[in-house]
């Protein structure tokens, strides 16, 4: 596991505090999305699938301070969009530092050797560079040839100076396990400190929706990449029981609230992957949404889904509260054969609402009025 000490010290003493104060829903991770505007437009992105008046949007430092003020969760991942597209990036990681809040800035590095003399390197701060794969996988990933060999680049760069680099690995329909270990080696030969990888989400409104896993896809194909990777000193960023989830070894039930997700609407309902509808504070998300209504189960656009802004969370709740499962798991690693744990059920899960288009409309509402 390559999750920082101080890290997993500081989260694990959340959690406890939580259940000691008696709450069933809290957040671990903050997704922060102070913009969707990106310079790249990958097929398999429900982000930047918007009208231009809001991809021009941006949250402001202060609003990027006040969410994490009202979340309080001890890490914050900066997403987008591109946030070093973001003109005030340095001042609000620098600002969610001082509140001594664990940062990592999501990139697909296109920006990152140009940008790097803007920050300096933390203890509570790592850069998570977006690298889909080897050359040809990353760059069909991200539609766009010479993407893989720039972050390369950087990653390097960022390295030499110091900084903390994990890598962002989402894999899709078609996956290759011998080639997808193989980057794992790579990867980590490039002295990165953890890998961070989860299957493709089927985002609505993405332009490519044939390459998106299934749970039976995701489960195989991770067995077949961890067997493979035995011995060979991988590094996850990531729970290892997450890691064991992806497996097929755990029977895991989505928490969406655990990674709730402020961005240029407001609060997002349920989660990061899946948008139906917004709230005007952390308090009003966490109060007002009918989280029953969602998870695998429970509604048909999260039959798929085994991303980990939906089970991370569940998977650390299980480590602190099982911590001799946890070591044991450490010992030996991920089991890559025998029978999967138990699928939940989708007989009951409630028919897809496809309501994205109508929050638009409403956001575009709002800033012709504003524009007034």
């Amino acid at each position: 596991m390559s999750v920082p000490l101080r890290q997993a010290l500081k989260v694990g003493a959340y959690v406890v505090r939580q259940h000691l104060a008696g709450r069933k829903r809290y957040p671990l991770v903050l997704m922060l999305e102070p913009l969707f505007r990106c310079n790249l437009a990958c097929a398999g992105c429900g982000k930047i699938d918007y009208p231009a008046p809001i991809l021009n949007q941006r949250l402001s430092v202060q609003e990027c301070l006040d969410a994490v003020d009202e979340c309080g969760a001890p890490v914050v991942a900066i997403a987008g969009g591109e946030p070093l597209l973001h003109k005030e990036m340095p001042e609000i990681v620098r600002g969610i530092l001082a509140k001594k809040k664990f940062v990592y800035l999501c990139t697909n590095a296109l920006l990152l050797e140009k940008k790097l003399e803007q920050y300096e390197p933390h203890p509570y701060f790592s850069w998570d560079v977006h690298l889909d794969g080897d050359r040809e996988m990353h760059d069909w990933a991200v539609s766009q040839d010479g993407t893989y060999d720039r972050a390369v680049a950087a990653i390097k760069a960022a390295k030499a100076r110091g900084f903390r680099i994990s890598i962002n690995c989402t894999l899709f329909d078609g996956a290759d396990p011998e080639r997808v270990a193989k980057f794992f080696d790579s990867a980590m030969k490039l002295g990165i400190d953890g890998i961070m990888t989860s299957p493709g989400y089927a985002y609505e409104r993405a332009p490519d929706q044939q390459h998106f896993l299934t749970r039976q896809k995701t489960k195989q194909l991770f067995r077949d990449i961890l067997a493979r990777g035995k011995g060979h000193g991988w590094q996850f960023n990531q729970s290892p029981l997450f890691i064991d989830f992806l497996a097929g070894n755990q029977e895991y039930h989505c928490t969406p609230w655990g990674n709730p997700t402020r961005n240029v609407f407001g609060w997002q309902r349920p989660c990061y992957l899946l948008g139906e509808g917004y709230a005007k504070s952390f308090r009003e998300l966490m109060d007002t949404t009918d989280w029953d209504s969602y998870g695998t189960g429970n509604y048909e656009k999260c039959a798929d889904c085994m991303v980990h802004s939906g089970y991370e969370a569940t998977a650390v709740v299980d480590a602190v509260k099982n911590p001799l499962k946890l070591a044991k798991l450490a010992m030996n690693g991920p089991r890559t054969d025998g029978p999967m744990a138990p699928e939940i059920s989708l007989e009951k899960q409630r028919p897809a609402e496809f309501v994205f288009s109508r929050h638009v409309e409403q956001k575009l509402s709002e800033l012709g009025e504003a524009a007034d």
